[in-house]
């Protein structure tokens, strides 16, 4: 890039904003109703919130003797679903996957949309929530290093602002018909690599470090959060690839499909069997990490308030991995997107409910207290979902628009037509 060039590309900058904003939020009727229901689920979330806020942590079903329910568990998912766009990454930059290259974008897309619902739920888990401030890395107390949290939220900031980097350059660089600089974006690409693992890895440790909860007390816990974010992040990114090829003719080759298929099998074997391991030595050693499963999977003293939802969540896992390894789930078509749809929602109960609120019961007091989510958390919750989903939804248009030259920079377009 020349000297010349250099101003040109940051003067540039804010008409590839003002443009970008105005064509991701133009399109059909399909996409205003869209959008509309989204924004309309988002303010019942943000209004039932201020309720809870305004009443105090009384209008959520936790008590003292479970602390951490759905919010909670929505994050750790949302977590997962942020690592598990790394898989895109892997291919396209460690292996030279060509076709990957052209979609690994996406990846990074759903990560920030995700890491975006990582944020707000714990926020919405805050009693306090005018105290976030604290939680900001430089400007809050941190009791850092010991305490794991501080250690989550610095790296799930810190994986925000590189993948938000690499997004943003990338798109920038197409829009002005220009070859990206490796220097400015290639480093990035391979730290996100070493941040997404860390992101659930610390995450697993804040649960398996906390002493006084058994069930959690678990080596195997980092090892599943990443097997399990191997499976739900790809599933997702191959339901999104989906969603733009039908609305945006955006139309990535069907070669990187096939390569998330392939690490989806291998990890959802992984993770089952891991969660087999798991099963035999809480049941068949027992002690105290085996009381919480008892209820977790059979109940316990006529209490079964989660047994359900695992083994809704178990049979979810597997009957999505027998679609995954059927010949059809490699090619497009509904096989696949059942397969995607079971493990992502067998997934979310797994790693939610079936780990965050089995933890707490009994507790520490022995005491059997269930929990079941209210009505306000499931609309919080439903609305941290449809705002993330608008986020994920504008910066798709946005990289439909750049990817397709619906939206160039004018001398890109004149360069175009010249050649």
């Amino acid at each position: 890039m020349s000297t010349l060039q250099k101003p040109s590309a940051i003067l540039s900058y804010p008409a590839f904003l003002r443009r970008s904003l105005s064509l991701a939020t133009d399109g059909s009727l399909g996409f205003y109703a869209w959008m509309t229901a989204l924004t309309a689920v988002a303010l019942v979330g943000a209004n039932a919130w201020a309720n809870q806020v305004a009443a105090g942590m009384i209008t959520t079903n936790m008590t003292d003797h479970v602390s951490w329910g759905l919010y909670i568990a929505n994050f750790t998912f949302c977590v997962g679903l942020a690592a598990g766009g790394v898989m895109m990454v892997i291919p396209a930059y460690l292996y030279d996957d060509e076709e990957m290259h052209k979609v690994v974008i996406v990846g990074e897309a759903v990560a920030v949309a995700a890491i975006v619902m990582c944020t707000l739920s714990v926020l919405v888990d805050l009693g306090r929530p005018d105290r976030f401030w604290h939680l900001i890395p430089g400007i809050g107390r941190f009791n850092w290093p010991m305490s794991m949290l501080t250690w989550d939220v610095i790296v799930l900031n810190g994986y925000l602002v590189i993948n938000l980097h690499i997004v943003g350059y990338l798109l920038y660089m197409r829009y002005l018909g220009r070859k990206p600089n490796p220097v400015w974006y290639i480093p990035f690409v391979f730290l996100s690599i070493v941040w997404a693992i860390s992101i659930h890895t610390v995450t697993a440790f804040l649960y398996c470090g906390l002493g006084g909860r058994p069930f959690w007390n678990t080596a195997l816990l980092a090892p599943r959060f990443l097997a399990s974010a191997f499976v739900s992040g790809p599933a997702f990114i191959i339901l999104v690839m989906r969603v733009l090829r039908i609305t945006s003719g955006y139309a990535a080759p069907p070669g990187p499909a096939r390569t998330l298929i392939q690490i989806i099998r291998v990890a959802m074997v992984i993770n089952l069997v891991m969660l087999a391991s798991e099963i035999f030595t809480l049941f068949y050693t027992g002690g105290a990490h085996g009381v919480s499963a008892k209820y977790l999977f059979f109940g316990l003293h006529g209490h079964d308030g989660l047994v359900a939802w695992i083994w809704t969540a178990i049979a979810m896992n597997l009957i999505g991995t027998v679609l995954f390894f059927s010949p059809a789930a490699l090619q497009r078509g509904s096989i696949r997107i059942i397969a995607c749809l079971l493990v992502i929602v067998g997934i979310w109960i797994e790693k939610g409910m079936g780990l965050i609120i089995p933890g707490f019961i009994p507790s520490t007091l022995h005491e059997m207290v269930e929990y079941t989510p209210s009505l306000v958390e499931w609309k919080v919750t439903a609305g941290i979902w449809a705002f993330g989903l608008l986020i994920l939804t504008v910066m798709l248009r946005l990289i439909a628009n750049v990817f397709t030259g619906r939206l160039n920079h004018p001398e890109a377009e004149a360069d175009a037509v010249s050649h």
